[in-house]
């Protein structure tokens, strides 16, 4: 008679859990076959019993105590008994994702209420296999790490609000935050996987971005800082927004009515802006209206585009 096997090859790599298939009872004295980087856990009745770890094992009374106990096996008996038998990898199953499906939104201390999203990676490792079945597994016939990998996910999204609510005032501070962020993060989501008997090696913020809208806000911010001087970036981009307008206007005479108006209401508002065809260039130091470049005190030609100050 032949002897019965149970054992698993993951030719994929990608699989945490699975669930041999036996088809009916398991008789004592088959053969469980464990291989490097695995566990084997006997199931009964939506509980996980004895453990196995890698190598060869004869199923007998005295290695499966705790299935015996529950099943009432005479000792050494050869008796069939029924459980389903669970193979979980012991690998670091690396670069899973995590991201928003919605934004979540955030108080912030100078825009009032943003919505933001959020996307990154984790690693995790099976430390504790009873646990991981017993508390995600449970009695279902298949759970695949896809499975696993969007459970752990929103698991990830859900301390990810709180985290940023008690760390980050304003989202201008983010961008010099990620890795803060992922460490508090990742000490905050590694508990939570730990009741699953799963470690968590390692979690990355790849990116936590705004919406659109909000994003121009930031870049005019940075526009304002770059310039230094709020009222000097204010004159800065009234001076290109009239200028970009007087070459828009550059073809039949009412455009070319368009590129006057603009050049003579930018003298009124810039002093010392003088007219040259169709383009305005600042006659002291400040920002030349035709490409928007700073002119450098003293300087007699736009650097950015070549125009002569007038």
């Amino acid at each position: 008679m032949a002897i019965e096997v149970l054992e698993w090859k993951d030719d994929s790599g990608r699989e945490m859990v699975w669930r041999h298939a036996s088809g009916g009872a398991i008789k004592l004295g088959a053969q469980l076959v464990v291989l490097e980087g695995q566990w084997a856990v006997f199931f009964r009745d939506g509980k996980p019993l004895d453990t196995f770890g890698p190598g060869r094992h004869t199923l007998t009374t005295a290695n499966v105590p705790l299935l015996t106990r529950l099943i009432g096996l005479p000792f050494g008996g050869t008796s069939p008994f029924r459980a389903d038998v669970w193979f979980v990898s012991r690998k670091v199953f690396a670069d899973l994702k995590w991201g928003t499906k919605d934004p979540v939104a955030f108080r912030d201390a100078e825009l009032s209420m943003v919505r933001l999203r959020a996307h990154g990676v984790f690693a995790v490792r099976v430390a504790d296999p009873r646990a991981l079945l017993s508390g995600l597994v449970g009695s279902m016939g298949s759970y695949t790490t896809d499975d696993i990998e969007s459970y752990l996910r929103e698991i990830v999204v859900s301390r990810l609000n709180d985290v940023l609510g008690e760390t980050v005032r304003t989202i201008f501070d983010l961008p010099a935050r990620y890795d803060e962020l992922a460490e508090m993060l990742k000490g905050r989501v590694a508990a939570d996987f730990a009741r699953y008997g799963l470690e968590l090696a390692d979690l990355f913020v790849h990116a936590i971005t705004p919406p659109e809208e909000v994003q121009k806000v930031m870049d005019e911010r940075a526009g304002m800082a770059a310039a230094g001087d709020p009222e000097a970036y204010l004159r800065f981009k009234t001076a290109r927004a009239l200028g970009d307008a007087a070459r828009s206007g550059a073809g039949g005479a009412a455009s070319a009515g368009v590129g006057l108006g603009a050049g003579a209401a930018l003298g009124l508002m810039i002093p010392g802006l003088v007219q040259q065809g169709s383009h305005a260039v600042q006659s002291s130091a400040g920002f030349c209206v035709a490409c928007g470049v700073a002119l450098p005190a003293g300087a007699n030609f736009c650097p950015g585009c070549g125009k002569k100050k007038g």
